[in-house]
């Protein structure tokens, strides 16, 4: 596959890290690093949502809600 279609089906490129590095505990550090991979993945999904929401105008409360949120967990 090729173009949009193809980006969609697979695995995004942190998620696919994290998992190999599961497969290799030979690496030090294996399962921090694959857990810090997956903290970041799901930190940048939080914040492409708050983008997302103000780029598409949601209810004020709404935006400030999700913002908040995304902003909280990306700074830990």
């Amino acid at each position: 596959m090729r173009g949009k279609d193809a980006v969609m089906t697979q695995q995004p490129e942190a998620l696919r890290l994290a998992d190999e590095l599961d497969a290799a505990p030979w690496v030090l550090g294996y399962d921090k690093h694959a857990a810090e991979l997956r903290r970041l993945h799901s930190v940048n999904a939080q914040l492409l949502e708050a983008l997302e929401a103000i780029y598409t105008g949601y209810d004020k409360e709404g935006v400030w809600m999700i913002a908040r949120d995304a902003i909280k967990a990306a700074k830990g």
